[in-house]
């Protein structure tokens, strides 16, 4: 996943913040195409990712995560594109009437949204005060919410 972000919102570092704790940089990938990667844009980008690899590294051990410059982004193969709204059938056809061209459905900010919600990002609060502007019909919502609400999600 490439991530576009604002510096002026939040930091480079505080995003790799984010990064470490939302995957496990202790487990060895079972193959390179799922391996866990840093990959920067820039030299600077590329210090401060190895200097939060070490101080984390401090605390857990081995770390498996590469940090590595950018040479060309691969966007994942379309069936991995959203993959937990995929999953969910009934949501994932909601979405498809509003997105039926799939590169709109891959670059949808409200497709990645539910996707992210669906996998526990987000809290009950944030997916509260958004969950309207989807569109969704009231199944949907209804569907949506409940799915975000599984244990183990925010």
């Amino acid at each position: 996943m490439e991530v576009d972000f604002d510096p002026s919102r939040i930091s480079y570092a505080d995003l790799l913040d984010v990064f470490w704790s939302a995957h496990r940089p202790t487990s060895r990938p079972f193959s390179r195409q799922y391996m866990s990667a840093i990959l920067t844009h820039d030299d600077e980008q590329l210090r401060i990712a190895e200097e939060s690899r070490d101080r984390l590294a401090v605390s857990v051990g081995t770390i498996y995560t590469r940090i590595a410059p950018l040479e060309r982004f691969h966007l994942a193969e379309e069936y991995h594109q959203k993959y937990r709204l995929r999953s969910a059938s009934a949501l994932y056809r909601e979405m498809r009437e509003y997105y039926p061209d799939e590169s709109d459905f891959q670059d949808s900010t409200a497709v990645a949204r539910l996707n992210g919600y669906l996998d526990g990002n987000g809290t009950r609060d944030e997916l509260e005060a958004e969950i309207d502007s989807y569109g969704l019909s009231a199944v949907g919502q209804d569907l949506l919410s409940r799915a975000a609400g599984k244990p183990g999600n925010r």
